[in-house]
């Protein structure tokens, strides 16, 4: 069977807030399918289909250069037209493979607040990786890069020391606190048994977290179950009200303020001078360093590495009515996007789900 098939390639990026060089859109019959974890650009879903009217049932190039229309930046684009020979039965075999491997997903903790399109989705930007017995998958002390979902095989999570902490089985995630943060990993993790893991490269991972919010919740309680947890020692410190950054970094200490529903001002000592966060109820109402504020103030904390705290309970009443200046897990994760893309560290783009077990 003959299955017109066509792609719309990203070629060139002037300041796009969606897309970047390398995005592919594909238009198999009249479905369109835009670039794994991204929303659809309805700008750009009018430039692709005025230029599919016009040379689809053409016979000329097969190949065709456009900008789109634009909006706060543009793009340019690369049209191509291809004839696709598939059976019918290897369509068949693909799709039912698809489905079994949702269902599979399906019954994971990591996946419970997804429908089934939305997990089909997903399959589409993992990879698959296999472990022995006595490998360490990801080493404390190391960048963050990965999420992991174990689907068969146990490891073992140690923190400093090579302390035991937990175990690890299968639907279980790990990976995910130091992608949220930004921050160097802080467990090692050790497989016990051979293991199969599904994994999400962490550039992916916060577009599939801005897409699908409810995955945002499930990272909150299951952050809040695993700092109970783990991090004792860490939430201590942040009690005694004063501490080192050295001890605990600005995303760990935050997160320890967030989880515990802190109400106070956390004032820091920092090399490019005294900064404050104000916490109500965990929440962030305020942040001043440097000349910004809000936002911009708290993610320049965040990269921050050295210094000293003070935490002192209690808020003005005009604090206590400020509102929220962004929600908790957003700010994380913007935070750290802005990190790799100072430090030009995130090499990952999306990848196709080619073995599972």
């Amino acid at each position: 069977m003959s299955v017109p098939e066509s792609s719309v390639r990203v070629i060139g990026d002037d300041k796009c807030p969606i897309y970047s060089i390398g995005d592919q859109f594909k238009v198999v019959g009249k479905s369109l399918f835009t670039p794994a974890g991204k929303p659809a650009c309805l700008i750009l879903v009018g430039d692709i289909t005025e230029i599919l009217i016009r040379y689809e049932s053409t016979s000329s190039s097969s190949r065709y250069v456009f900008d789109c229309s634009g909006c706060t930046g543009m793009i340019r684009m690369e049209y191509t037209k291809e004839q696709r020979h598939v059976s019918s039965d290897a369509q068949l075999r693909y799709s039912k493979e698809l489905d079994a491997l949702a269902v599979l997903l399906s019954k994971y903790a990591f996946f419970q607040s997804l429908d089934e399109d939305n997990i089909k989705e997903l399959i589409s930007l993992l990879k698959v990786a296999r472990f022995s017995k006595g490998e360490t998958v990801i080493k404390r002390g190391e960048p963050g890069k990965n999420l992991y979902i174990i689907v068969s095989g146990k490891v073992e999570v140690l923190g400093g020391g090579g302390v035991h902490i937990a175990f690890l089985e299968k639907g279980e995630i790990f990976g995910e606190m130091s992608l949220l943060s930004g921050d160097p990993v802080i467990a090692t993790i050790k497989v016990i048994e051979p293991v199969t893991v599904l994994y999400l490269n962490g550039k992916d991972f916060r577009n599939v977290l801005n897409k699908f919010p409810s995955l945002q919740m499930y990272l909150a309680r299951l952050l809040a179950k695993r700092l109970a947890r783990t991090n004792v020692d860490r939430t201590d410190i942040a009690s005694a009200m004063v501490g080192n950054l050295s001890e605990m970094s600005p995303s760990e200490l935050f997160q320890a303020f967030n989880i515990n529903h802190k109400t106070g001002v956390l004032s820091l000592a920092l090399p490019r001078g005294m900064a404050e966060v104000a916490f109500r109820d965990g929440g962030l109402v305020r942040a001043e360093y440097m000349d910004k504020d809000g936002r911009e103030a708290f993610f320049e904390i965040l990269k921050e590495k050295d210094g000293r705290f003070k935490f002192l309970p209690g808020l003005s009443p005009e604090e206590l009515e400020f509102p929220e200046i962004g929600d908790f897990m957003w700010l994380l994760m913007e935070g750290a996007r802005r990190m790799d893309e100072e430090c030009d560290c995130d090499k990952g783009l999306s990848g196709l789900l080619n073995d599972y077990d």
